[in-house]
């Protein structure tokens, strides 16, 4: 496991580091708290905090607590508090400050790696769960949940950074899909459609049925509108092996790029107004959606392609 290791002692700093890698562990070692809460921040691999209540800077108590934040909001950690001390209200302290775990320094190798299979069981339990929840378990993509997770976040990144676009489509009549070919056909057409926009840059998901997200952080309108037309080609070229035949799907797409001061909730739903424009004005296109000095939404011309629909 991936361990981020805080001591302020050099010698035992040393000493643990040096037990848990030879015990097969990857170990982020620090002597400073303000220093291991960056690394804590910004290092999404990280497994296991195992970290001293006597830590310069940001205290053991105090990376506890913002681990548990992480652990909460973005991906499992496993939080161990160490101290030479047995005092029961220390362990007490530990464990109402977020720590899962409780050992004395300096640990019994035997007893640490035992705890470490533990918190390795553990956070593979809860990893599977964020999984679960939050992946779509047909195409593998995440789901609905997460996009809107991720785009929220990207969105407050942008208040201060670069531009953000998202691109929203639905596969053209995908229930004539269905009801030619099969719901088992369906599937191979939403599975390979996602195959496809996994091949594109950007944060792709299912949003549910036959309708698709892509989220472009650092990408404007025009630059997004560009790859929402790569990606329309790429669908439309994709030969898909159905049982009974070959099948051949195109799709509309929406495009829209987040305004400073509205929410993601209007960014996507200027991206769907988009959608609805392409659907209704011929299918097989792409429509971008452009924002007034008002702040109201409109859509931009579509461009004009040929409409070709589901080829049997």
């Amino acid at each position: 496991m991936r361990i981020l290791l805080a001591d302020p002692s050099r010698i035992g700093l040393k000493l643990m580091t040096k037990m848990l890698v030879d015990g097969g562990h990857e170990v982020l070692p620090f002597t400073d708290g303000t220093a291991a809460l960056e690394c804590l921040q910004g290092d999404e691999s990280i497994d296991v905090l195992l970290t001293s209540f006597e830590v310069p800077g940001v205290s053991g108590l105090e990376l506890c607590w913002e681990a548990r934040l992480i652990a909460n909001s973005r991906h499992p950690i496993h939080v161990v508090a160490m101290s030479s001390s047995h005092d029961r209200d220390r362990l007490i302290e530990a464990l109402d400050s977020g720590a899962d775990d409780f050992i004395t320094k300096p640990p019994v190798a035997t007893e640490l790696f035992a705890r470490l299979r533990a918190a390795e069981r553990m956070t593979r339990a809860q990893r599977e769960l964020v999984r679960l929840a939050t992946i779509d378990p047909l195409t593998e993509l995440p789901n609905r949940r997460a996009f809107f997770e991720r785009a929220g976040e990207a969105c407050l990144r942008g208040e201060h950074d670069a531009p953000l676009s998202v691109v929203m489509f639905d596969i053209d009549h995908f229930k004539q899909v269905n009801d030619t070919w099969g719901h088992d056909a369906g599937d191979l057409v939403l599975k390979a459609v996602a195959d496809v926009i996994r091949r594109h840059t950007g944060t792709s998901a299912r949003l549910g049925g036959e309708e698709f997200a892509l989220l472009l952080d650092g990408w404007d309108l025009l630059d997004a509108y560009h790859e929402a037309e790569r990606l329309r080609a790429a669908i439309q070229a994709t030969r898909i092996d159905v049982p009974g035949g070959v099948i051949n799907v195109t799709t509309s797409l929406g495009v829209a790029e987040h305004v400073t001061g509205r929410s993601v909730d209007q960014l996507l739903k200027s991206a769907d107004v988009a959608l609805y424009a392409a659907k209704t004005s011929g299918r097989n296109r792409v429509v971008a959606a452009q924002t007034t000095a008002a702040g109201e939404c409109r859509e931009a011309e579509p461009v004009a392609v040929q409409t070709i629909y589901l080829a049997c």
